[in-house]
């Protein structure tokens, strides 16, 4: 039995699934993406509103590429399971939903003015996205005639024209534009990209002054992970749902969605009456700092110290006694610290992340989050690392601790121009990042091989601004202790180092 509209009462009966609202209800939302993500987070939590806090509302789907998933929504009706699976209070936990907040899918590459008809709703009041982080970048482009553009932006910038002239400007039909692209400030950034495409294009002024009086580029933070299509588990879950559905889209039980913008819309978005995790925020940088230094930086604090002692996922390292105070020490000791939030918040998310890195159903693989490593330390572990020496006056020790072994994970055995290897025990690892910093490292270490000077080695790494911005050789004291930290690596080994350091 395949998923869609004339076989959903009966997938109701088999009592498998919870199902969203099935009554009809007006299009609110306007949504650039079909894509994992969004589906099992924008959609889900819409899903939620209907049901839960009488949103009444339903989403049409844009597809952003000309080649794309609203051909299988449309045969399935905009109707799909969202599966989500994960730790929950410490007890795995596993819930099976039918999204039925989508009321169509539609490609503006094969139905450009049925695109533009969507501006003449006078229903219609927000637009989300999720166009990847290159999707919100300006790019010179003709104005459309008739031909959908490539960009995202141009796209936006026809459909809000279209609506400025449909409805002569009015005040009360600009759009809440909402958009969940993984970039700083991405509802300022995709402004500035539809103002310049309307500077461009030379449309009427008035268009430009509606823009900015009476539409709302709301900057928002999202955080979920979705694995999305369960392809090596879907035999199995179809068996177990009793009803067959090719847009089964897989994600983690925590959710967040940080909103920075006026709360007059929270009303509009009763997401507190659904008991969504939303925050409405008039300072959104405290809590991408959050998830940045706690989430994302724990990531990268831990991964070449846990995979050179022999750990190979997230997981693992989280439950590993070594490793995982390791971690927790990081996290609680000299990350929490330097974050402007107050304790219960900076705890609470903190343990959450400690419990997502344990979702059984997720496999976080350490050599894949180890790519660009160097630039990912740079962004989220050393703002913790330079604000806890500050306030402190001295060095945080695991955070020390982790560019001794960034340094020792990127020890280029073998180079060939392109790929350059490590090794681990009797195995080879790639190491993988940009091609200028593999070649500084694999000289650095060559030369190390050489002379072994320990001092030199590390001083070189520290000064190399293009990596960090600044030389840190100058913070006092930081380059001795990473020293002495890489040289009780390669004697000792990780894990000896690890104990000595614990």
């Amino acid at each position: 039995m395949q998923i869609c509209k004339e076989t959903i009462e009966q997938i109701k009966a088999l009592k498998t699934v919870e199902v969203g609202p099935l009554a009809e209800m007006p299009e609110k939302v306007l949504q650039f993406g079909e894509g994992n993500f969004l589906r099992a987070f924008v959609d889900w939590i819409f899903n939620a509103l209907n049901a839960r806090a009488n949103f009444n509302g339903k989403v049409v789907i844009v597809q952003p590429l000309a080649e794309g998933l609203v051909d299988l929504l449309n045969q399935q009706d905009g109707l799909f399971t969202v599966l989500l699976r994960g730790i929950e209070n410490g007890q795995v936990v596993k819930k099976a939903e039918i999204v039925t907040a989508v009321s169509r899918g539609l490609n503006p590459y094969s139905n450009w003015n049925e695109f533009l008809q969507c501006a003449h709703n006078p229903d219609l009041r927000f637009v989300l996205s999720n166009t990847t982080e290159a999707g919100i970048a300006y790019v010179k482009t003709q104005q459309p005639e008739g031909v959908c553009p490539a960009p995202f932006p141009p796209k936006l910038a026809a459909l809000l024209y279209e609506r400025f002239k449909a409805f002569d400007g009015a005040a009360d039909k600009g759009l809440v534009i909402i958009p969940c692209e993984l970039i700083d400030r991405n509802g300022d950034r995709l402004k500035e990209c539809i103002l310049q495409h309307a500077s461009d294009w030379q449309l009427d002024p008035e268009f430009s002054r509606w823009l900015e009086r009476h539409n709302h580029f709301l900057n928002t933070l999202v955080d979920r992970i979705v694995p999305g299509y369960p392809r090596d588990e879907i035999a199995d879950i179809t068996k177990e749902l009793g009803y067959e559905d090719k847009l089964v889209d897989t994600g983690e039980i925590f959710h967040l969605w940080v909103i920075e913008g006026d709360e007059r819309f929270a009303e509009e978005l009763p997401f507190h009456r659904a008991g969504l995790n939303v925050i409405w925020t008039d300072n959104l940088k405290r809590y991408r700092d959050r998830k940045v230094r706690i989430l994302n930086g724990a990531h990268t604090m831990t991964v070449p110290a846990a995979f050179l002692a022999g750990i190979n996922t997230v997981k693992e390292s989280v439950e590993d006694d070594l490793i995982g105070r390791y971690m927790r020490n990081g996290i609680f000791e000299e990350i929490l610290p330097t974050l402007e939030l107050s304790q219960t918040e900076k705890e609470e998310f903190a343990e959450a992340v400690l419990e997502r890195f344990q979702n059984p159903f997720i496999k976080h693989r350490l050599l894949d989050i180890s790519l660009n490593s160097v630039s990912k330390f740079k962004v989220r572990v050393l703002p913790s690392l330079l604000a806890f020496t500050s306030a402190n006056k001295r060095l945080p020790e695991i955070l020390s601790f982790s560019l001794a072994a960034l340094m020792v994970f990127y020890r280029g055995r073998e180079f060939d121009g392109k790929q350059m290897f490590g090794v681990r025990g009797e195995e080879k690892y790639v190491i993988r990042d940009d091609e200028s910093y593999l070649n500084f490292f694999f000289d650095l270490w060559q030369a190390f091989e050489q002379n072994k000077d320990f001092a030199t080695l590390t001083r070189q790494v520290l000064k190399n601004d293009e990596f960090w911005g600044r030389d840190l050789n100058e913070i006092p004291g930081l380059s001795a202790v990473v020293c002495r930290h890489v040289e009780t690596i390669l004697v000792k080994g990780m894990a000896g180092a690890l104990n000595d350091l614990l």
